[in-house]
């Protein structure tokens, strides 16, 4: 299996879209809106999140690493600022333990029903922490569940799992929920990145830069700015 990945953006909404239509809009019509919400925006159609998934990908207010599979996606990570992604779960008892918000959330992931057990979920965790490295790094929480042991349905998993998380080096700060945990840890800026004001840029802005990339003798190398095609390198199988 070899794999590429880019970022949500209004190149890649298409290749997106493709992948939700194909799960038509992906529980119920969510079309990967439910955590952008504020009050008074749910208990809409599917044609109505659609519009507004997209509206917010053309003016750079959703943020996801997607993983594709030659032309087609096959899975993503979305993240952002609070601000971006304000409606969480268990968010009442999220609110109470608060101490400082973080500067990014990773909420949700989404794999094509034909690709799971593949690991790209991982795969997509992996992109969308090097996206916030892109972007000037700091603090990121996510919100997995923990069903360690147990057979579940994946719609409970959307928000990823405890030890997936761990494994990405997270640590656990608090439980909200019967098996749901706060996670956090801090991704460090990438040279040249962003640097974080409160507000995140354009993720395609940010990635557009040269990266670096360690060569296998442990030195430095750079790599050459990602292609319009494709967004960033082909990623090892």
């Amino acid at each position: 299996m070899s794999l590429s990945s880019r970022p949500l953006d209004p190149e890649s909404w298409p290749a997106f879209a493709r992948l939700v239509e194909k799960h038509h809009g992906i529980f119920g019509g969510c079309w990967c809106i439910a955590f952008h919400l504020g009050p008074g925006e749910g208990k809409r159609g599917a044609a109505a999140y659609r519009a507004m998934k997209e509206e917010r990908v053309r003016t750079g207010r959703a943020h996801a690493a997607l993983v594709f599979d030659g032309p087609e996606v096959v899975g993503w990570c979305q993240f952002g600022s609070p601000s971006e992604l304000p409606n969480i779960r268990s968010k009442k008892a999220y609110e109470e333990g608060l101490g400082k918000l973080p500067d990014w959330r990773i909420t949700c992931f989404f794999i094509d029903r034909e690709r799971r057990g593949e690991g790209i979920a991982t795969r997509a965790l992996q992109e969308a922490l090097g996206d916030i490295a892109q972007l000037g790094g700091g603090s990121v929480e996510a919100y997995p569940e923990d069903y360690t042991g147990e057979r579940t349905s994946s719609s409970f998993l959307c928000s990823g799992t405890l030890g997936m998380f761990e494994k990405a080096g997270f640590r656990k700060t608090r439980k909200i929920a019967m098996r749901r945990w706060v996670v956090a840890r801090r991704v460090a800026p990438r040279a040249g990145s962003e640097a974080r004001s409160g507000k995140a840029p354009l993720l395609t802005e940010a990635l557009g830069r040269p990266r670096e990339k360690r060569s296998a003798r442990g030195g430095r190398s750079r790599t050459r700015s990602p292609s319009p095609r494709t967004g960033r390198k082909a990623l090892p199988a």
